[in-house]
């Protein structure tokens, strides 16, 4: 079984940084990021296999937005740089014991609460 907690959001001018955090209990084959706004698909941003250096991220956050992990594999982050007005949502951590670098998001059984970020102009 696998429990995720996310944290890091906020708000933010257009322009800024934010850095997203997401603790991993049990083991995991891949971790990445989702995020979701009302009236619009969840869209899925980045993904890292686990324990690796591979990483995969949408074109919409490429350039902008990197995933890594620490040391003992159990954290992993999203560091957010030149942040717009649509990149507004809600931010969810995934994880999947099989799959990864999927953008669908029933391929990922694992997810956290959710931690909101807003970015104003």
């Amino acid at each position: 079984q696998v429990h995720l907690v996310e944290s890091g959001g906020g708000s933010v001018q257009a322009g800024g940084s934010l850095k997203l955090s997401c603790v991993a209990s049990g083991s995991t084959y891949c971790m990445g990021w989702f995020r979701h706004t009302p009236g619009h698909e969840r869209e899925g941003l980045a993904f890292i296999w686990t324990g690796t250096t591979s990483t995969t991220y949408t074109d919409s956050v490429k350039g902008r937005f990197t995933i890594s992990q620490d040391n003992g594999k159990n954290t992993v982050y999203l560091q957010m740089n030149s942040l717009k007005p649509e990149d507004t949502a809600m931010y969810y951590c995934a994880a999947s014991s099989h799959i990864c670098g999927s953008w669908y998001p029933g391929n990922y059984p694992y997810w956290g609460q959710g931690t909101q970020v807003t970015v104003s102009s």
